[in-house]
């Protein structure tokens, strides 16, 4: 019993906030379950990043949707990396069952089912908004990780930006780099090296085909106009709930460098036009990223560089990014040390690699009085982890085991119907599900390079009429033969003159 009151009086003092915060579920201490402590998380440290690990079927998924409904209630908007295609369900009620009737009252909750406001998106041919970016704003380096290009490879597509920022030549879609590459090749290509420095023919055909691969694979329909604006990830509804935006990637995961880069690049642009607010009492977003080794699998040392530093100065823009993986292994240290927010789902320990696994990512959480976490982790059931973040002044909360709330939304995926339905009341579909052509490298380089042919035409025309109108009036165009060229050659009419004069001599002395 002693034991039982310092925790529950370590756990109330541990999270016990002044403002705004969520509800994630319940203390559990041993085999009590109905410790009466309600385990909360600041709305204020959502910028501070978080994650989302376990076993597969442990229950990371409804983790990630008990903390998007809560965000939205709150009037956040939530992006959702939707990957295994099984997080549409946010959208629509839920239903109550005994597991779900029995949890809500060990919590201490009333469950109600609710269906949050949503927004399906799309960088494939899932249905929804049509999430693009123009080349432009890829740059070379994250093109060049889509590619698969190597660094001489990548310099060589820095030029090229380069070239065409300084000729005014927008990259828009894949159409304008192809058309750049062409032309550098060919027509420009004495005037590209002269500024910007040799380049061999080779790199640039590799480049070629791996746009032409790229291509292939579908990767074209999300270069382009119109460009997604970021603030629209940012929208309330009419009752002020955040809006829970879906992206559905379900039908590229096997191109998971077309998804990591879209990611990063999308991250940057973020970055790069919120505004600072420093510390705020609510984040303007929260981004969760499902199967987010996909991210950092094969990435490069400037890739994963660019991604920590995003990581470390998002937060001050009111931006939280809340990682999802198996395992805290999946996750490079240097960012693993940013995530405040830790939600640890049960590991499975089947070999002695994974039990050294598993002490490893014990140690990524506070030490406890209460538990012993590299034995808890094994041991936790379905819809439980063990859970840290940050109160009120940054500092790590009294690591908890938590019986996670269940979800108010469905915890299934929309039918074909439901998903249409919502894409055709979307206010954004009109909005980017069309094709903007407006005059960019390729319109401008095809027409300097149809200009070029054209003068080249006349050029041949004009010098093949010359040939023609410098011959004699009548003349024929029957090759002169070797004997008549001897004899209308100056030698042979000078002998013939002599000879006929000869000739002549000899005739006119016999008529004498």
């Amino acid at each position: 019993m002693e034991i039982r009151e310092k925790f529950v009086a370590a756990v109330q003092s541990s999270y016990a906030f002044k403002g705004e915060s969520i509800l994630i579920g319940s203390a559990i201490l041993g085999n009590d379950q109905e410790t009466g402590c309600q385990i909360r998380v600041p709305l204020k440290t959502m910028n501070r990043h978080g994650l989302i690990a376990g076993a597969t079927g442990t229950g990371k998924t409804k983790s990630l949707q008990v903390i998007a409904e809560s965000l939205s209630k709150c009037g956040v908007p939530v992006l959702l990396m939707d990957i295994k295609g099984d997080l549409s369900g946010i959208a629509a009620p839920g239903t109550i069952n005994p597991v779900v009737e029995k949890r809500s009252k060990i919590i201490g909750m009333e469950w109600e089912p609710t269906g949050f406001p949503s927004e399906l998106m799309t960088i494939s041919d899932e249905p929804g908004v049509r999430l693009k970016a123009t080349v432009s704003e890829f740059g070379p380096v994250l093109l060049g990780k889509i590619l698969d290009l190597n660094e001489n490879q990548t310099g060589i597509l820095s030029m090229v930006f380069k070239y065409c920022d300084d000729k005014n030549l927008p990259l828009l879609d894949i159409e304008d780099l192809k058309t750049v590459l062409k032309y550098i090749q060919e027509d420009g290509k004495e005037e590209f090296q002269k500024d910007y420095g040799f380049f061999q023919t080779a790199s640039a055909g590799t480049i070629m085909r791996s746009i032409t691969s790229l291509e292939q694979q579908g990767a074209g329909r999300f270069f382009g106009e119109p460009s997604f604006d970021i603030f629209d990830l940012m929208r309330t509804d009419s009752e002020g709930n955040g809006i829970v935006n879906i992206l559905r990637v379900t039908d590229i995961q096997s191109n998971t460098a077309i998804f990591s880069t879209f990611m990063l690049c999308l991250l940057a642009e973020i970055f790069q036009k919120m505004p600072e607010r420093g510390d705020i009492e609510k984040p303007e977003l929260v981004i969760f990223m499902d199967e987010a080794h996909l991210i950092f699998r094969n990435a490069t040392k400037i890739l994963l560089d660019q991604f920590e530093m995003t990581i470390k100065l998002i937060r001050s823009k009111g931006v939280g990014i809340i990682l999802v993986t198996q395992s805290p292994d999946d996750i490079p240290a240097e960012v693993l040390g940013q995530l405040g927010l830790k939600i640890q789902h049960a590991l499975r320990a089947f070999t002695a690699k994974d039990r050294k696994a598993i002490k490893l990512a014990a140690e990524n959480y506070p030490l406890s009085t209460f538990y012993v976490a590299n034995e808890l982790i094994t041991q936790m059931g379905t819809g439980e982890a063990m859970v840290t973040a940050l109160n009120e002044k940054g500092m790590p909360t009294e690591l908890v085991h938590v019986m996670m709330r269940p979800p108010f939304s469905r915890m299934d995926v929309l039918t074909d119907a439901e998903i249409h339905d919502l894409v055709r009341k979307s206010e954004l579909v009109s909005k980017y599900n069309q094709d903007i052509d407006r005059e960019s490298a390729y319109e401008i380089l095809s027409d300097r390079m149809a200009e070029q042919e054209e003068f080249e035409r006349r050029q041949k025309e004009s010098l093949e009429r010359s040939r023609y109108t410098s011959r004699p009036v009548g003349s024929s165009r029957r090759e002169v033969t070797t004997f008549e060229r001897i004899m209308k050659s100056p030698v042979t009419r000078t002998v013939a003159r002599e000879v006929t004069r000869g000739l002549l001599g000899v005739l006119g002395l016999k008529r004498r």
